[in-house]
C-alpha cells in the first residue's frame, strides 16, 4: 500500500499565471502619487520586513485586535462549526494560517474535518502553512489558491460543505464600495451549504482605536515607513525615511482610521524608473492605509447588500471585535 505523505495531500494552484498580478508596484505607485492628496495601496508593506513587523504589531499591548478576535474564536468556534456542519475550511488572506488552527480542531473534534482551502498571494505562506497543517492534521488534505484573495474565483473544494472564513480585520481595508464587490464575489461561488465568517472591526472610543495604530514602541510608525523603503529598493526612488513621520488618525465622517505618511519639510523626490518626480509641501501626506470601523448595523447592512444573510453576531467580552456568521441569500 503506497504510503501516505503529507506533501502528497497539498495541491496548490497558482492563479496568477492565469491572470494579472494584483502587484503592479509601478502603476500603483504612479498613479497614486500622482493623485491629489497622495496615496499608496497598503499591500505593498508586506515583504518580509513589513510581514515581520505587522506580527511584532499583533503582539503590542495598545494592538487588541488579534486577542480579541482569537478570544471569540476559542470561545465560539464549536458553535460555528455546529452551525453548519462544514467539511472543509476555505480562508481567505490566509497568511501563516495561526488562528485558522482554532477552527480546524473544532471541525476535527467534530469528525467533520476532510480538507483546508487557503486564498493567499503569497506562494511561500501558502505552502509554509499547507506544510505545517498536513504534519500535524494527519488525514486534510490542501487545495490552495495563490491568487489576489480580493477577487475570488473558482474556490477549491467545490460541492462539499465549505466554511469560508475571512479573519482579521481585512475587510476594513477595503473601502464600501469594494468591500460589496468582493463579498458579493464570494456570495455567487457559494452554495446553500456554505458558511461564511468575518472579522469586524467595531466603533469604540477613539483614544483606543488611535491607540491601536499610534503605539508607544513605534513599531506601527516603522511599519508604515517600510512603505518607502520598498519604493527605494525597487523603483529607485529618493524617499529620505527620516523626512517623513507617520500619523495615525481617526476619520468620524467615514468611520475609519486614517494612516499616513506626513513629509516634515518641503522636499522634492525622484523615482527614475517611472519617470515621475514629485514634491511636497511641509505637513503634506500620502494615505496608506484605511481601517473602517463598523456596527452590528453598518455590517449587516454591508453583507446584506453583498447578498449575504446574517445568522449570528459573536463579540469578545469588551465589546471591541465581531465575528458575523453568514450564510448566502435566495436571490
Amino acid at each position: 500500500m503506497r504510503e501516505d505523505t503529507a506533501r502528497s495531500r497539498i495541491v496548490l494552484r497558482n492563479t496568477l499565471r492565469e491572470q494579472a498580478s494584483p502587484y503592479d508596484l509601478r502603476g500603483d505607485a504612479h498613479a497614486g502619487l500622482s493623485s491629489t492628496p497622495k496615496t499608496l495601496p497598503s499591500k505593498y508593506f508586506y515583504d518580509a520586513r513589513g510581514s515581520h513587523l505587522f506580527e511584532m504589531i499583533t503582539r503590542l499591548p495598545e494592538y487588541y485586535l488579534t486577542r480579541a478576535e482569537t478570544e471569540i474564536l476559542e470561545r465560539e468556534s464549536g458553535r460555528i462549526v455546529e452551525a453548519f456542519r462544514p467539511r472543509v475550511l476555505v480562508e481567505f488572506g490566509s497568511g501563516a494560517a495561526r488562528k485558522t488552527r482554532i477552527l480546524l480542531d473544532a471541525m476535527l473534534e467534530r469528525g467533520l474535518l476532510e480538507g483546508y482551502g487557503p486564498v493567499d498571494v503569497s506562494a511561500e505562506a501558502s505552502r509554509n502553512a499547507a506544510d505545517a497543517l498536513t504534519r500535524d492534521y494527519p488525514h486534510i488534505r490542501v487545495e490552495g489558491v495563490i491568487g489576489d484573495f480580493e477577487r475570488p474565483r473558482d474556490l477549491p473544494f467545490a460541492g462539499r460543505p465549505r466554511l469560508m472564513a475571512f479573519l482579521g480585520s481585512t475587510i476594513g481595508n477595503l473601502e464600501p464600495t469594494h468591500a460589496t464587490s468582493f463579498l458579493t464575489s464570494i456570495r455567487e461561488e457559494m452554495t446553500a451549504a456554505d458558511g461564511f465568517l468575518v472579522g469586524f472591526d467595531l466603533v469604540k472610543d477613539i483614544d483606543v482605536l488611535e491607540r491601536a495604530y499610534n503605539d508607544e514602541a513605534g513599531v506601527t510608525a516603522k511599519f508604515n515607513l517600510n512603505v518607502l523603503r520598498v519604493l527605494n529598493r525597487e523603483l529607485g526612488a529618493s524617499f529620505d525615511l527620516d523626512a517623513f513621520r507617520h500619523r495615525a488618525v481617526w476619520n468620524a465622517v467615514d468611520s475609519r482610521i486614517e494612516m499616513h505618511l506626513v513629509s516634515v519639510v518641503e522636499q522634492f523626490v525622484r523615482i527614475p524608473s517611472i519617470g515621475l518626480d514629485i514634491s511636497f509641501a511641509a505637513g503634506e501626506t500620502i494615505r496608506t492605509e484605511l481601517s473602517h470601523k463598523y456596527t452590528r448595523e453598518s455590517a449587516g447592512g454591508l453583507l446584506q447588500a453583498s447578498g449575504l444573510g446574517l445568522e449570528s453576531w459573536c463579540t469578545d467580552r469588551s465589546d471591541r471585535f465581531a465575528l458575523a456568521l453568514a450564510r448566502a441569500r435566495s436571490v
